[in-house]
């Protein structure tokens, strides 16, 4: 079991480079203007530049710069390790933060190495050749160059988004709160109470959204890996201001870093799902249209189906505009607090209509774009900035939950205390 690493105070970091221009990415974009008299100079970067133009006029058409100042804007490749590295020396940027498609997250993570500046992503690296590859997913590709990112005195915070990411601080929270050795359960419960208005959709990219769950549901329990399969197991909540949901058993990148940072034999992620979704989710699966192998259509052209699905749904940051509802997003951890059994409920809960007139995001792409600006502010004054590779879990919380309390998501605890706002005196 890993302590929290704490880092040493260091030379402040700044500037900022955003890679990626979806909606997560407009979120990251809003807030780095917001917190600039911290992060300094914004750079924005991604395959197709206009889409990083269009990002940069929300950004002054609501005014988001804290301190006058503008938000570049670039091409690059990410795809190629080299033509990042070269972006990054171009713009003397610090801090690479990371919201693109999990596909990127190793070359744009080699060219931070490389260039020897902080690197932060919010979802583990994914190959597009292949789908829910053995655990712990976060060994495959990210904890294989943890040593070569101590040696170049590279920060490198994975998965510090929502979830993962808070979701992790969350744990580690709970964790902390109870007797040592005591905690048997943490479950990451997430839940999306709203409505989009469109007949089907998807809240972020749709490839990435769909291989989530089209291979097989890993969970850590009684201090193993266990395999099911997807929505074969399911629970119910009530929980704040959402109410009455029911949420699946479900595989996600979290699990997998938790499992091997905390002594915890039970450790899961649950996902609400209506009805409507489970069914067009279900049927597209079993005609092929969610497979990632190409198949050759009658006239002979080879298209991969689950891209053609990705390009006849709706764009996902499309859906700000009429999105209405809240989601509520936490951990439960179960255990004992002085030798008495105890349950604590760590929570989020944002609201759609509340993103988009503050970012022009919908509550999804909030929840998941405001926590790396945090830890991007958390490396440029030092607290985070630990020269080395982390999991979320593997820090002080403290001062993340409180900063996020500040500039977007207000964190709450339930317990036999009743429900609060947490925040910590540090």
């Amino acid at each position: 079991m890993n302590t929290n690493i704490q880092s040493q105070p260091k030379a402040s970091k700044r500037h900022v480079l955003i890679i990626g221009a979806g909606g997560v990415a407009q979120v990251v974009a809003h807030k780095c203007a917001m917190h600039n008299d911290v992060l300094g100079e914004i750079h924005m970067a991604s395959r197709t530049k206009d889409k990083c133009d269009v990002i940069a006029a929300s950004v002054v058409e609501k005014g988001s710069f804290k301190q006058e100042a503008i938000l570049h804007t670039h091409e690059v490749d990410a795809m190629d390790s080299e033509a990042v590295a070269q972006l990054i020396r171009d713009t003397g940027v610090q801090i690479l933060i990371n919201v693109g498609t999990a596909f990127i997250n190793m070359t744009v993570l080699e060219a931070c190495i490389e260039t020897g500046i902080a690197y932060i992503d919010t979802a583990i690296h994914e190959n597009p050749r292949k789908v829910c590859e053995d655990p712990p997913w976060y060994g495959n590709y990210e904890w294989k160059r943890r040593d070569r990112c101590a040696a170049n005195n590279v920060t490198a915070i994975l998965g510090a988004g929502f979830d993962p990411g808070v979701v992790n601080a969350y744990a580690r929270i709970g964790y902390d709160m109870m007797d040592k050795g005591s905690v048997t359960d943490i479950d990451i419960i997430d839940i999306n109470a709203g409505n989009h208005g469109k007949y089907f959709a998807t809240n972020f990219d749709p490839e990435i959204n769909f291989r989530e769950f089209t291979g097989q549901v890993y969970s850590w329990q009684n201090s193993q890996w266990q395999s099911n399969k997807m929505f074969e197991v399911k629970r119910s909540d009530d929980l704040p201001v959402v109410g009455a949901q029911d949420s699946y058993l479900s595989g996600h990148d979290e699990v997998h870093s938790l499992s091997a940072n905390l002594d915890v034999p039970n450790i899961r992620f649950w996902m609400g799902f209506g009805p409507h979704y489970m069914n067009v989710f279900t049927v597209l699966k079993s005609i092929g249209l969610l497979s990632e192998h190409p198949v050759t259509t009658a006239e002979g052209l080879e298209v991969v189906p689950l891209k053609v699905v990705k390009a006849v749904l709706p764009d996902p940051s499309s859906l700000a505009p009429e999105y209405t509802g809240k989601t509520c997003i936490g951990d439960k951890v179960k255990g004992k607090i002085n030798g008495q059994k105890s349950e604590v409920f760590i929570y989020n809960i944002s609201d759609h209509r509340e993103a988009f007139l503050e970012v022009g995001s919908q509550g999804i792409s909030y929840t998941a774009g405001v926590p790396p600006v945090a830890a991007a502010m958390l490396i440029a004054t030092g607290e985070w900035d630990t020269g080395t590779m982390v999991n979320v879990e593997e820090l002080d919380p403290k001062p993340f939950i409180n900063l996020l309390n500040k500039i977007g998501l207000p964190t709450r605890i339930k317990d036999a205390d009743g429900d609060r706002p947490l925040e910590f005196d540090i």
